[in-house]
């Protein structure tokens, strides 16, 4: 199998594992007691709390551990969005579906919502957002790049007008974080979102970056973990494998990005030497390094991913978490692109663990995958 869905998510590696391990057998205290078990634990999870920390340059007491990036975005949209005094919230309308419908469920509890547009490339206009702002926002949601196309957007600008205009703003940084710097100054942010899975840690954690002094209420009731804003005993092995994680992606980020960067290039310039009638979905340049997205006309997207499949493919058509949907992804429509080609698009995500053998033999299947389907479609 060539697997090339790291977006979705990733292999854990082995040394995280082997990181975890002991808090899946020996070291298996609950971190609230007070005995030796229960210490080890509790002092495990804050070692994982300081790495992640120093991982995007923020305090250890603004790192909160949540179950997953969704979660995240949920605990940071409606617990600022419901502490504040304003009834107008902004975001973008390309985001996840984990922001998409935080929104959608504030606006039918009498929020006022804003979707900004994005152009061709998916990138949200900085002078929108300024002309979206009122006295009424209490909270500007924007990612930091996105998960199907891969486009970077300019969060360091779209922050500072928000830091301007006394509003905060919360980045959803699950597909960015450990595949490019973050810093949370630097980005402006109040909130933001990470996930353990897409960079060769567990599932099952992820974690929500407060700054100090910003109003937001509690996520779930019930015991004092996490400073008394959310409740539930933690996933110990879970955050250890994530604190890990991201020192390991930190200490190679620059030579990983050169070589996923070069992977990119290659395939995309493979593509469009050997594959009529397609289109690079996405910023050609401003895009996370492992990104490529390309619609193919003619063709339905669905059917790619199968025949890929029985060649030992793994590859997408864009975010997993709307697999089991038959409606044309609405980031490929944000973009321009007209249903019945934004239903023939294929993600491909390498991680550094791909090589360029792999890359090679993708574009070797898939010529006569699309070929074929092409011949087959009546829209030919």
């Amino acid at each position: 199998m060539i697997y090339v869905d790291n977006a979705a998510t990733t292999a854990l590696k082995p040394e995280v594992l082997d990181k975890m391990m002991p808090y899946l057998t020996s070291k298996y205290g609950n971190p609230s007691s007070i005995y030796t078990l229960g210490r080890e634990a509790k002092e495990a999870i804050e070692n994982a709390r300081q790495q992640i920390a120093d991982s995007i340059g923020a305090k250890k007491d603004e790192i909160f551990f949540t179950g997953s990036g969704s979660e995240a975005d949920n605990w940071a949209i409606k617990g600022v969005a419901q502490s504040g005094k304003g009834r107008h919230i902004i975001t973008s309308a390309i985001e996840h579906h984990a922001v998409l419908h935080c929104f959608e469920y504030l606006k039918r509890n009498g929020f006022e919502v804003t979707y900004l547009g994005v152009d061709s490339y998916g990138l949200v206009n900085p002078d929108d957002l300024k002309a979206a702002i009122t006295d009424d926002t209490s909270l500007i949601s924007i990612m930091t790049a996105n998960n199907e196309i891969g486009t970077i957007q300019p969060v360091s600008q779209l922050g500072a007008i928000a830091k301007e205009h006394k509003i905060p703003f919360h980045t959803d940084a699950v597909q960015a974080f450990g595949h490019m710097p973050l810093d949370v100054d630097d980005i402006n942010a109040d909130l933001l979102s990470i996930s353990a899975h897409k960079l060769g840690g567990p599932k099952g954690v992820g974690a929500l970056y407060i700054r100090k002094g910003t109003r937001i209420s509690q996520y779930m009731h019930g015991g004092a973990q996490e400073n008394n804003k959310r409740a539930s005993t933690e996933n110990v092995a879970g955050i250890v494998g994530f604190g890990y994680a991201a020192v390991l992606a930190q200490k190679k980020m620059a030579e990983n990005i050169e070589k996923m960067q070069s992977l990119r290039d290659d395939f995309i310039k493979q593509v469009y030497n050997s594959i009529p009638n397609c289109r690079l979905n996405g910023h050609p340049t401003k895009r996370l390094p492992g990104n490529v997205n390309f619609s193919f006309d003619f063709i339905e997207g669905e059917s790619l991913l199968l025949m890929l499949d029985l060649k030992g493919i793994a590859a997408s058509s864009g975010s997993a978490c709307t697999s089991g949907s038959l409606d044309p992804s609405h980031v490929l429509l944000a973009i321009g692109l007209p249903h019945e080609t934004a239903h023939g698009s294929l993600r491909v995500s390498f991680s550094e663990d791909n090589t360029a053998e792999q890359a090679d033999t993708i574009i070797k299947e898939l010529i006569p995958i699309v070929q074929r389907l092409r011949e087959m479609s009546p829209l030919t």
